[in-house]
């Protein structure tokens, strides 16, 4: 068939091959019937434009035209298979260019949302992938089965570089396994970035020899590209570990950059920015969408929110979802649950991060929602104790060997007061 403007892309008899991508999006039309403005999506997604092309020859149409197959007016929904010749492999900004690019603004859409994707298996392999994943990032630890615990130096801003180093170190020293920089410290006139590196890694270097355990700090390098890769380097001559990355404002090119020359580094992909996209239910981009770019680009580990536990927004059955497996399918009905830790041809699973709003009393119920396949990262919640960050640091780790144990977080704190300091604090989340 012929495509005369945004026309004949419906066809609710196409099955999706396995080579196609499959988008699905949420939308309102305004002021057109449903079936128009769907087809107007993938048409301007696409080979269509608003008016007919004589320049369209058949063979565009015949092999790259992609198809409306599953349309719910109810629910607002539609789901288009896109030929993958439409894609560049490895080229993450293209494929957002067309998929979530100009029918962002089109004028017969009051509200559109791009709620899912599934990648097939020519274009997933054309990324990089995580380079560590779960078990590459608890083999470099040294911690097999119990969720890391972790803290954000917290203020977020304003410390200097010796302090910086100091917080890190008593956190460190209170057992905790990671230590990061916030979302917005970089290169400060109070805190250089340098500087920090060598105080907080010599700081680290200590911790370990103290405590027996291995640790992490995750400097954020987030800046211009060819900056971020001149940081990248400098952490790497320090021998450090672990690079911390924020995805959405350093934006995907920079993050696929980031990736081919991490080497031996690990990523920590911080997501400041996301709610940009996703706070709407009806408009925007999904978490989903998110988790599963930053998991074919190559990121090892991603902030997914917290359950409903913390201070975050994410709800607890989209945040369970982003971690669960399902059957490696193009097309799977389950296709939404498809992101960290699902068999997706060999690209190794990304650990899930919780924070926001956490302390020693929200480990039962994170676990209890998550497993213990996480990192759990408390700011203020270790920060508060006026002893100290050693001591809130001990009163996490605390709440952690008790749930891992099997003992309620009450009775294991009869004998553990940093942990009673804790929940006469801020109690026990349900």
């Amino acid at each position: 068939m012929a495509v005369r403007a945004y026309t004949g892309f419906i066809d609710l008899k196409y099955r999706p091959s396995r080579s196609d991508v499959v988008v699905e999006y949420l939308f309102e039309p305004n002021g057109v019937p449903f079936e128009i403005a769907a087809q107007q999506i993938a048409g301007e997604s696409s080979i269509g434009t608003w008016t007919e092309l004589h320049t369209l020859k058949k063979r565009i149409v015949r092999t790259l035209k992609p198809s409306v197959f599953y349309m719910d007016k109810k629910k607002k929904l539609v789901k288009i298979a896109y030929p993958s010749d439409l894609f560049e492999p490895g080229n993450m900004p293209q494929i957002l260019s067309s998929i979530a690019g100009n029918i962002f603004g089109m004028k017969t859409l009051k509200t559109l949302r791009l709620q899912d994707i599934s990648f097939p298996k020519k274009l997933i392999k054309s990324f990089d992938g995580p380079r560590f994943g779960i078990k590459g990032i608890r083999k470099l630890l040294g911690v097999k089965s119990r969720p890391l615990v972790g803290t954000i130096v917290k203020p977020k801003v304003g410390l200097n570089e010796k302090e910086h180093a100091q917080v890190a170190y008593e956190a460190w020293l209170g057992g905790l396994d990671v230590v990061k920089d916030d979302e917005n410290l970089s290169n400060m006139p109070f805190n250089h970035f340098k500087k920090r590196i060598d105080l907080t890694l010599k700081a680290l270097e200590q911790a370990e020899k103290k405590t027996g355990e291995k640790k992490v700090y995750m400097p954020n390098i987030t800046s211009e590209t060819m900056e971020m890769l001149r940081r990248l380097e400098y952490v790497r001559s320090r021998m450090g570990k672990y690079i911390m990355v924020d995805i959405i404002t350093c934006g995907w090119a920079g993050l696929q950059t980031v990736r081919k020359f991490s080497r031996n580094l690990v990523i920590h992909a911080h997501r400041a920015g996301h709610g940009a996209f996703t706070h709407l239910p009806y408009q925007g981009i999904s978490m989903l969408v998110i988790a599963k770019i930053a998991r074919m680009i190559g990121v090892d580990q991603l902030h997914i929110g917290t359950a409903g536990v913390g201070k975050m927004e994410g709800k607890t059955k989209e945040v369970v979802s982003i971690e669960q497996e399902i059957e490696e399918d193009n097309v799977s009905a389950n296709a939404m649950n498809l992101v960290l830790s699902q068999k997706w041809y060999g690209v190794k699973p990304v650990l899930a991060v919780a924070s926001g709003g956490l302390h020693p009393g929200s480990v039962p119920a994170l676990v209890r929602r998550m497993g213990t396949d996480i990192v759990i990262q408390a700011g203020g919640g270790v920060h508060w104790h006026p002893k100290g960050t050693v001591y809130g640091a001990m009163g996490m780790r605390q709440a952690i060997d008790a749930v891992m144990a099997g003992i309620p977080l009450k009775k294991y704190a009869e004998t553990h007061l940093e942990l009673k300091d804790a929940i006469q604090r801020f109690g026990i989340v349900k």
